[in-house]
């Protein structure tokens, strides 16, 4: 019998449209449960819509509409655009259906009849955004999570004795590994040990919700209706509980940071209140930030999956976002890191590795993996890949299991870029031209190892880019590769004289141009508003290039007009450096402490960045450094050269960056 694997992701809240942010937490989940699915477990995906709340009541008032019309609407394009991704999901659940009422409306008989839940009246600040009753003080207070002014609401509730498993959830924190990350199992703990109180859990002033047992008149607290999804899913509260008997509890609850307090204190709370599992881990991610904020319709930097889908595809987002993002912390978005990471990893690394090997099969081998038959063609590089490789599978099947995505994948291509110095080292096209038996023989050997490492990243890769990957097993001869046992993964499977498909490019090398199409089809869905005298909403704001360290260096005295003589120009060094180490210097909310590789030498850089980008989010990234300034000091730190940045005016410095895999230390010209 296999063992079962239940993953969630968090139900999207339909007051907007789905996003990259929504994408991220979804392709996460999608690659999980691939993988699963490739080790033999009896894996069962779940993914949805959260429909009721106060705020989809006014978003569907303001829209002119039903909230049934709006949260059919919108839900209906989140399923679509998961449908278009391909993502595996088992179900997919909405909050407004009768199957989840009845679930939802069981869960709160059980607390109650545990005796769990009683009658009062709440007076206090409300946010509608976050649907959350909030500990501040007078009308129109800012909400402490998001920032927007809170609503002061007088009605009658039912609450739920959160109060009353404190010492339950302190002991789950701290003797399971429940939560993931620690940072945001300590965050959780601060917050249960400064004391909880009663949690209202219904809401009389509003009625898009689902109905309180017995009670009519109050609805049950969106939150509750909307944690109770991962149960009522699985048939909890119905005649039909079987699905709910052999997945429940969850092995995996995924979310954003954002909502680790509901999760991760409110619904294990629920669940020991009713007598129920608790789900085994829940694992919270970092937010997806676009122009350094976290994607939002409100501040108008949300990007549409749909544009990226459109341009690149889809293997290009799920890899970007699995292998640029370190998971559980921040991470940016830009079309133009998209860009570079894609020709850097995908184009140049994958795709060339199997156009060149299994090209090279075809033309020298007619299109059958050789067969590496004398030991004299076989030397300590070939024994160097298969080690490897070997080390590969393993660090790569312990990084996912911890949801390491981005170290994962950073290890598989590990593998890539050994393969790549291998082949140019020993020059398979040289040994092709030959015709004597011994360089046929070594010839063979080196073009099997290079496509048993193929197969092997491949293999591994599979649950990230699902569509090229396909492609690749299935040029390598392989069949399909939903049906490979990951488990057995090792080297030397790769069946000599297997067959090759046909072969053909699975990542076109992307140009310029892909960046400028994704921005102005962003721009085309960007309604005009705001516009002033001063900037005009049709222009962009001007940039100008600036050093950043702190305070930002000052620019030369200009002479005839500004300008400067090219002689001028040319004193100034300007190099590829490859940012090692990043840090925040203490006392200094500007200032960030780098250590950056020029290829030839390590140094320390002092940038006034820490406004634009975090110290996790600058770790691996290429940057342009003034190379030879003159070393200064700052805050007892001695700075040796300064970082290029853009400083739109009024706006934060963005760092110069690369569409092309720019070797470090090279310098610009």
């Amino acid at each position: 019998m296999k063992e079962k694997f239940y993953i969630t992701t968090p139900i999207y809240y339909v007051n907007a449209r789905p996003h990259v942010g929504h994408a991220y937490t979804t392709i996460a989940c999608d690659a999980v449960a691939r993988r699963k699915r490739m080790l033999g477990f009896d894996t069962y995906f779940l993914t949805g819509t959260d429909e009721h709340g106060q705020k989809i009541e006014r978003a569907a008032q303001a829209a002119g509409k039903t909230p049934q019309q709006l949260t059919d609407e919108v839900s209906a394009e989140f399923r679509a655009l998961w449908d278009r991704m391909g993502l595996t999901y088992d179900d997919y659940i909405r909050t407004t259906s009768e199957r989840h009422k009845r679930g939802v409306q069981e869960l709160f008989r059980k607390i109650r009849d545990n005796g769990f839940i009683y009658k009062g009246t709440y007076t206090g600040q409300y946010c509608v955004f976050d649907e959350m009753y909030v500990d501040v003080v007078g009308e129109g207070a800012p909400c402490p999570e998001c920032g927007r002014p809170t609503e002061t609401i007088h009605e009658e509730n039912y609450f739920f004795k959160l109060s009353a498993f404190a010492d339950q959830l302190i002991k789950l924190y701290t003797e399971t590994d429940f939560i993931r990350p620690e940072s945001r199992r300590n965050e959780v703990l601060a917050f249960v040990r400064s004391g909880m109180r009663d949690l209202s859990i219904s809401r009389s002033t509003f009625s898009w919700g689902i109905p309180v047992p017995d009670d009519p008149k109050h609805v049950v607290y969106v939150w509750l209706d909307a944690l109770a999804n991962y149960i009522t899913a699985l048939g909890y509260g119905s005649e039909h509980t079987k699905l709910y008997d052999k997945y429940w509890p969850a092995d995996l609850h995924m979310i954003g940071k954002e909502i680790v307090r509901f999760h991760c204190v409110y619904w294990p709370a629920f669940l020991m209140a009713a007598g129920l599992p608790l789900p085994k881990h829940i694992v919270a991610h970092g937010w997806l930030l676009f122009e350094e904020n976290k994607m939002s319709k409100s501040r108008g930097n949300i990007v549409r999956t749909e544009t990226i889908l459109d341009v690149l595809g889809a293997d290009a987002l799920r890899y970007f976002l699995l292998r640029e993002v370190v998971f559980g912390q921040d991470g940016s978005f830009s079309f133009d890191a998209l860009v570079q990471r894609y020709n850097s990893d995908l184009a140049n690394g994958l795709g060339n590795l199997a156009s060149r090997t299994l090209t090279m099969i075809t033309r020298y081998f007619r299109g059958e993996v050789p067969y590496p038959s004398a030991k004299a063609s076989h030397t300590a590089a070939d024994d160097a890949i298969a080690e490897t490789a070997r080390r590969v599978i393993a660090e790569y099947n312990s990084l996912s299991d911890q949801y390491q995505f981005s170290r994962a994948l950073e290890t598989a291509w590990s593998l890539v870029a050994a393969v790549d110095k291998y082949i140019v080292e020993n020059e398979p096209w040289a040994l092709g031209e030959k015709q004597d038996e011994d360089s046929r023989a070594r010839l063979a050997t080196i073009l099997y190892t290079s496509a048993e490492a193929l197969r092997i990243v491949t293999a591994l890769a599979h649950p990230v880019i699902p569509e090229a990957t396909t492609k690749i097993w299935a040029q390598l001869g392989l069949g399909d590769i939903k049906q490979f046992d990951l488990s057995k993964l090792a080297w030397g499977q790769l069946k000599l004289g297997t067959k090759l498909g046909e072969v053909q490019a699975v990542f076109p090398r992307a140009d310029k141009s892909a960046i400028e199409r994704m921005q102005k089809m962003e721009e085309q869905q960007k309604p005009v508003a705001g516009a002033t005298e001063a900037q005009p909403a049709t222009e962009k704001p001007t940039t100008r290039a600036t050093f950043a360290a702190e305070p930002i260096a000052k620019s030369v005295p200009a002479a005839n007009d500004g300008k400067i003589s090219i002689d001028d120009f040319a004193k100034v060094e300007l190099r590829v450096a490859l940012v090692k180490v990043a840090e925040r210097v203490p006392k200094a909310d500007k200032l960030l402490r780098l250590e950056v590789d020029l290829g030839t030498e390590t140094r320390q850089i002092l940038a006034g960045i820490a406004e634009s980008y975090t110290p996790e989010s600058l770790v691996g990234r290429k940057v342009v450094i003034v190379a030879n300034l003159a070393p200064r000091k700052l805050r007892g730190l001695e700075s040796n050269g300064m970082i290029v940045a853009a400083s739109p005016e009024g706006g934060k410095a963005v760092l110069a960056g690369f569409l092309e895999d720019v070797p470090v230390g090279t310098r610009l010209k």
